[in-house]
């Protein structure tokens, strides 16, 4: 019995086809019309629905790229199941190089939305209804902010032994068991009965090539885990990822101008010195020391801080091979073939 087409915001996607679907979102006050643009790609044979969702902040663009190396994969070729990609969900907010939307609102807490309300609202009402509705499992990629950088992590907070398992097979270098947050799409997500991987990853406004690669050949492992694309062209992983027992933010105890001495992706000890903050003047100088033991998988990048600023973001993970792990992943990463070689050579 052949495969039934896929059906999305009035649109019949048959199945060994592809299809480009605009969901209408708003008209702009100049009267441009806003959509959600959604790439559905309807394998011929059955399978699981996969989404994968880039800049839910507007700034984080990142995932942008990763979405678009996913849907040039030749792996895409022979895919079982459906993929529904959507590279820019917060199109105000990227359009306007932005984190939110015009009216102020941060789209990852207005989850799980509402028809009638305000326009973050709505926008996350329409997502949920046409992408989150339809799909068994979702990735949903972001950076840090502006003005920090992320180290590729991946956060789950899976209601099973199988999403977990998904987690480490993306092949992030750290892997963190993360709390849910009200109003965020993982937490609507999960109360609709789908499990989101959340891949943290690089700096806002900012592409780097590791997180771009990491990204992609993540989506791509996870999507040969769940049975829709042959191994063929994956790298295999010899190390696996570190696995973190929860986080912390270490703060600026004052305001003044910062020297950052450790890089994300390093391991720390207790006490040891991260930053120093000086007054303008450099009559005043405070040591910023690592709380604990663990690894640093964010950081800030601007050198001027206000107190209370979050400076640097420490992962509690096992210390006696952490650093070897993490040097053998970032090895294996860096000899990954480059998605768009063909291009450049």
């Amino acid at each position: 019995m052949p495969r039934a087409p896929f059906e999305i915001g009035g649109h019949s996607v048959a199945p060994g086809t592809a299809a480009t679907v605009e969901l209408p979102v708003s008209v702009m006050s100049d009267h441009t019309p806003a959509t959600l643009t959604v790439h559905v790609i309807h394998g011929k044979r059955e399978g699981p629905t996969l989404f994968v969702s880039a800049a839910v902040h507007g700034d984080e663009i990142i995932g942008v790229e990763i979405a678009r190396r996913l849907l040039n994969a030749p792996q895409l070729g022979t895919l079982r199941g459906t993929l529904l990609v959507v590279p820019i969900v917060n199109t105000f907010g990227f359009l306007n190089h932005a984190r939110y939307l015009p009216d102020r609102r941060d789209l990852n807490r207005c989850f799980p939305g509402s028809e009638r309300g305000s326009l973050a609202s709505r926008l996350a009402h329409l997502f949920m209804t046409e992408i989150v509705s339809r799909s068994d499992l979702g990735i949903d990629l972001h950076s840090a902010a502006i003005h920090r950088t992320n180290l590729p992590q991946i956060r789950v907070s899976a209601s099973s032994r199988r999403t977990l398992d998904l987690a480490r097979d993306f092949g992030a270098p750290v892997m963190i068991r993360a709390k849910l947050r009200d109003g965020s799409l993982r937490a609507a997500a999960r109360e609709a009965g789908v499990d989101v991987l959340l891949y943290e990853a690089g700096e806002g406004l900012r592409f780097d090539e590791m997180s771009a690669r990491v990204g992609a050949s993540g989506c791509l492992r996870v999507m040969h885990s769940l049975g829709m694309i042959p191994r063929k062209g994956l790298p295999r992983r010899a190390a696996a990822p570190v696995v973190a027992a929860g986080s912390a933010w270490v703060r600026a105890p004052a305001g003044g101008l910062l020297r950052l001495f450790r890089d994300v992706g390093e391991t720390v000890t207790q006490g040891q010195t991260l930053a120093i903050v000086s007054d303008p003047l450099g009559r005043v100088e405070i040591e910023l020391n690592a709380p604990s033991a663990g690894v640093i998988i964010g950081r800030a990048t601007m050198p001027v801080a206000n107190e209370g600023d979050a400076v640097y973001h420490i992962a509690e993970v096992p210390t006696d091979d952490t650093e070897d792990r993490l040097t053998q992943l970032a090895a294996e990463l860096e000899a990954d073939p480059m998605f768009d070689e063909d291009e450049i050579l």
